[in-house]
């Protein structure tokens, strides 16, 4: 494997407050890489050691084989989580501005073309809506072409249909060879990219893997959560042998539901008498696996992937 990202037991401290406390770490070479934790966990200082703009503590990071204040900036691109350039320039004076300070830039028009803002490449920046912002500031980290690209946050205020068009775009700049570590609040977006996925929480690492292991050793069974609209005893529900149900905060939640025994659950309430305000199936994802493994609810992510079935109303 070409190691093209490594932190090796990473300390970072501001004040008394650890932001990083032995983070260890490695990315190969076109591999997308999704950091998860809520804010505050370290995931911003992380991005700033390994590209060469804070100086750990202790430990060490390489990038492409170098010290990150030495490697190449041709190479890298950044996107911070919070970048505002200038807002009298249009969107493709900006790229064109940031395609000069390269020796060998990709065409501005190019650039605009891959993050969807062909038809709006003379608009001021301060004039184009928030998603549309956010992709200029996403086509500014690719006019150079980088080999290894960081992503903070690059989705936030881009509408559904323009971010899958650039998880599209992330997926092909990996396709070819660009390594991206990417940050993100959104877990279908981290499910969606990532090949593997680290969770932060209080400056460590908890674990590291691809999103489908973790969830499958990690997540929990599928379950239906039931909204009650009447009391009831749970006994008088004859559920199949092969489910379980308990009394939650939700209502009634029946764990071991996979696809095909939705249709003998429901039944099973229908059969008691149960009058319900909603059926909803939850299949795991990696909130229940950051839940799982921290103890917390993760602030900002999206609840597990959910299918209503519908109810009484």
């Amino acid at each position: 494997m070409n190691e093209v990202l490594v932190a090796d037991d990473l300390t970072k401290s501001y004040g008394d407050v650890a932001a990083l406390s032995g983070v260890s770490l490695s990315v190969a070479e076109g591999e997308v890489f999704g950091l998860i934790g809520p804010n505050g966990a370290g995931k911003t200082t992380l991005i700033r050691a390994l590209t060469g703009t804070t100086t750990p503590d202790s430990g060490s990071a390489s990038v492409l084989g170098t010290e990150p204040t030495d490697v190449d900036r041709q190479r890298l691109g950044l996107l911070p989580q919070d970048f505002r350039p200038a807002g009298r320039l249009t969107a493709r004076e900006l790229v064109a501005y940031y395609a000069g300070l390269y020796d060998d830039a990709r065409d501005p028009d190019a650039v605009l073309d891959d993050v969807g803002l062909a038809d709006t490449g003379d608009t001021w920046y301060e004039n184009l809506s928030g998603g549309q912002q956010r992709r200029a500031c996403i086509a500014l980290t690719l006019v150079n072409d980088p080999d290894v690209l960081f992503l903070d946050e690059p989705t936030t205020g881009i509408d559904p249909a323009g971010r899958r068009a650039l998880w599209s775009l992330i997926d092909d700049l990996a396709d070819s060879g660009t390594t991206v570590f990417l940050t993100s609040h959104s877990m279908a977006e981290v499910e969606r990219l990532a090949d593997r996925v680290g969770f932060l929480n209080e400056g460590r690492l908890v674990t590291v893997g691809r999103p489908n292991q973790l969830v499958a050793e990690h997540g929990g069974e599928s379950r239906l959560v039931v909204r009650i609209a009447n009391d009831i005893d749970l006994d008088s529900v004859s559920l199949p042998d092969s489910l379980a149900g308990d009394v939650t905060d939700d209502g009634i939640t029946v764990y071991g539901v996979g696809p095909r025994e939705i249709g003998a659950a429901v039944a099973a309430f229908d059969d008691a008498g149960v009058v319900y305000e909603s059926l909803v199936w939850k299949q795991p994802g990696l909130e229940e696996v950051y839940l799982s493994l921290t103890g917390e609810q993760f602030e900002g992510a999206r609840p597990a992937a959910a299918a209503a079935i519908g109810g009484d109303q």
